[in-house]
């Protein structure tokens, strides 16, 4: 049964906090996780997403996203502990694509963007949020740089040699 919403501001999607996380997914031998958007073909990327709640510490962001994208747990006591998701300290602020401009409140024109590295067990297990994305791959780091849409995506990923030495 379909249910017309009767309150079509209360039925709106709520905006999305301009704060957001990149979390470079990675193994020991540094190859890298990348996933296909489904509303973007050819959209390759490390797993982004924003905030729930202004309160919601980037650290949680992190962890949830990648459970919603890639079906990867982050939790002490599983192959995925919280030790293995590192905070790099490091953010950018970027124009939000105008593809994806609708998603924010009207006049927010710019993301801020925290990166964090995962590192997983090799033979990790990917199962895709089919709504989101539609294909993944496991590519050396430098190779997976250069296949992100996302410049400054492929910058984080160029970083990795250096974050986990």
């Amino acid at each position: 049964m379909h249910h017309r919403c009767l309150n079509p501001v209360a039925c709106m999607k709520p905006f999305k906090i301009p704060e957001s996380v990149l979390v470079v997914i990675y193994t020991p031998a540094l190859d890298v996780l990348l996933i296909e958007r489904a509303d973007a073909e050819n959209f390759w990327q490390s797993v982004t997403g924003s905030k729930d709640q202004l309160d919601e510490p980037l650290v949680e962001t992190a962890a949830r996203e990648v459970f919603e994208e890639t079906g990867i747990r982050v939790a002490d006591g599983t192959p995925v502990p919280y030790a293995a998701l590192t905070d790099w300290h490091h953010e950018i602020q970027y124009n939000i694509y105008p593809r994806w401009a609708h998603r924010y409140a009207p006049g927010i024109t710019r993301n801020t963007e925290h990166w964090f590295g995962l590192c997983v067990p090799e033979n990790t297990v990917v199962t895709l949020s089919p709504r989101e994305h539609v294909d993944y791959v496991w590519l050396p780091w430098e190779a997976a740089a250069e296949r992100c849409f996302s410049p400054s995506n492929g910058d984080a990923i160029r970083q990795l040699p250096l974050r986990v030495r």
